[in-house]
């Protein structure tokens, strides 16, 4: 019985991916025991920031880095870095802005909910998010010409949840950044590569701490030694309120020092997808297959194409019955709606493909 189950909750099988809803990660126990200790230890605060900051440089090739409390945070704090710098005046007024350049760009397919709006991130820093373009095509003319005396900053947005075609690269922002003199910020949220955005040349770049690295929840800012000092400097206006714990601190850093995107055994993950399509594309009704993350990173999923009429099921419906159940199995649904379900690899416990398998296959034969 696990610690949520003491509480009275039901057990969870997270097939859905590091959701912040499902907790993102499971930390790993060495990252848990650096979290204990740290939580029973006193620590001067802004000497373990600026500690933070070197190893989040180191990790990411970035001059200096900024732990945050989530990554949704990283965009708040980045875009009142990009707005107030340092200036302890300014820092004080935001998220008002008055006098100051506030206009964050972005691409129309690019303006996500990824479980509350970007725009509104954006606006808690002190910006105003300007949309370009269409949210199925943009132009660099689109960009170039939204670019003026009031803009702040460029944002790229790097997510399963935004549009994957038809928008600009990053290039572009990067190379018209840099002709204007506006920074470019990219939020990475739960990017793999902590060193890609860095080296292609972005002034900003925000990680999940709890997505890809395996920590626990937080987040940090990599990038330019003055903007990540003016992130830093946030945390005396509009930061306070999302101020990272110590104990979060250190997890962060302990599976930072483990991580290496090229230990997961994508591999064996693999695998263990093939072997639960294979099961469940024996039910009526189910066309199941091994597919390729959305976003292009080496992540497999099982996927299903319900058929209602032969299963008796909608897609939606046999994501609801999986909730329901105990332990309540939680999937992919982003696709529900067209009929497609998908089951992520990473967050999954030893056999638990196994428990899915058994428990699809529990509903079907309890069938009318």
């Amino acid at each position: 019985m696990n610690v949520y189950e003491r509480l009275g909750l039901k057990p969870i099988v997270n097939a859905s991916g590091k959701m912040t809803a499902l907790g993102a990660s499971a930390v790993q126990p060495a990252v848990a025991q650096a979290m204990a200790d740290a939580a029973m230890d006193y620590v001067e605060i802004s000497e373990l920031m600026k500690l933070a900051g070197r190893r989040i440089a180191e990790a990411t090739g970035a001059e200096d880095g900024c732990p945050t409390s989530g990554a949704a945070a990283g965009i708040a704090i980045s875009v009142a870095a990009a707005i107030a710098g340092c200036d302890l005046r300014v820092i004080e007024q935001l998220p008002a802005a008055v006098g100051r350049k506030r206009k964050i760009v972005l691409q129309k397919g690019q303006s996500v909910h990824f479980g509350a709006s970007i725009r509104q991130m954006i606006a808690l820093g002190g910006g105003e998010a300007e949309e370009v373009g269409h949210a199925n095509y943009v132009e660099e003319a689109h960009l170039r010409e939204a670019i003026g005396e009031d803009t702040a900053a460029l944002l790229f947005v790097k997510s399963h949840h935004a549009v994957q075609k038809g928008m600009q690269p990053l290039e572009t922002l990067i190379r018209l950044g840099r002709e204007r003199g506006v920074p470019v910020i990219v939020d990475a949220a739960a990017e793999e590569d902590l060193r890609r955005y860095v080296a292609a040349g972005a002034d900003l770049v925000i990680y999940s701490g709890g997505k890809a690295i395996g920590g626990p929840t937080s987040g940090f800012i990599a990038g330019r030694g003055p903007l990540v000092a003016a992130c830093r400097a946030q945390y005396k206006g509009i930061g306070r309120a999302m101020k990272v714990g110590k104990e979060a601190v250190v997890g962060l850093l302990t599976a930072l020092e483990r991580y290496d995107q090229n230990t997961a055994d994508a591999g064996e993950q693999r695998s263990r997808m093939e072997w639960l399509a294979n099961e469940l594309g024996k039910l009526p009704g189910l066309n199941a297959s091994v597919v390729q993350d959305e976003a292009g990173r080496q992540i497999f999923r099982a996927q299903v194409q319900v058929d209602e009429q032969k299963a008796g099921f909608s897609a939606a419906d046999l994501a609801r019955l999986l909730e329901q159940g105990n332990p309540a199995v939680f999937t992919r649904n982003h696709y529900a709606s067209v009929g497609v379900l998908a089951f992520d690899p990473r967050p999954l416990h030893a056999n638990q493909e196994k428990v899915i398998a058994a428990r699809i296959k529990e509903i079907w034969n309890g069938r009318k």
